[in-house]
């Protein structure tokens, strides 16, 4: 029964954002200055001159457990991402007390963003709205969009990761419209280093 559910929620969600594709591998990063989970002031511009490259990654929040699973992996393998220059944003709808939710969850210990009217969800492409249908099946399984990101807007993002290289461009791109798929950090570490 479980996999049956899993299966009707992947099959759903996919269909929910047939028509987007992300930004290609190669395009100019779009530049965002936004305040992280601790308040501080994040911006990539400024970020890129002291880093050799910026992981920038979507979830969709702290009740997903596949997000966590990848935000655990992040933080876990946090030491050889930053030691090859890499700085970390994740970006999420998701309310600050539910960021709160998943640093406590993953021990995220990098900047995650609340992105509050989707600008930087809709300048990498990634933002969808679940429909009617998806929600009422999400709000079944204990999952309440508007109680987690504080609106009535339903939208989240495909689970996408970028890494942006010191030039400002797109040098790896994880783009799966299947949230349950997410890239390795052995993948995100050999574009780091090539960069």
């Amino acid at each position: 029964m479980k996999k049956y559910i899993l299966i009707t929620l992947v099959t759903l969600f996919a269909l929910q954002v047939l028509a987007q594709t992300g930004l290609q591998k190669g395009a100019e990063a779009p530049s965002f200055t936004a305040k992280d989970n601790n308040g501080k002031t994040v911006d990539l511009k400024t970020i890129l001159k002291s880093h050799k490259a910026v992981v920038l990654f979507f979830y969709r929040g702290q009740w997903c457990p596949y997000c966590n699973k990848y935000i655990q992996k992040l933080q876990d393998s946090l030491e050889y991402l930053t030691g090859k220059g890499a700085y970390i944003i994740g970006v999420t709808p998701e309310t600050s007390e539910n960021i709160g939710k998943t640093i406590e969850k993953t021990n995220a210990s990098f900047s995650i963003i609340q992105d509050k009217g989707y600008k930087i969800m809709k300048d990498y492409d990634v933002n969808y709205t679940v429909d009617a249908g998806l929600y009422s099946k999400l709000k079944g399984y204990g999952v309440d969009l508007e109680k987690n990101n504080g609106n009535t807007d339903h939208v989240l993002p495909v689970p996408a990761t970028y890494v942006i290289g010191k030039n400002g461009k797109l040098i790896f791109v994880h783009f799966d419209k299947n949230y349950t798929k997410r890239t390795s950090v052995s993948e995100l570490l050999t574009a780091i280093q090539g960069s």
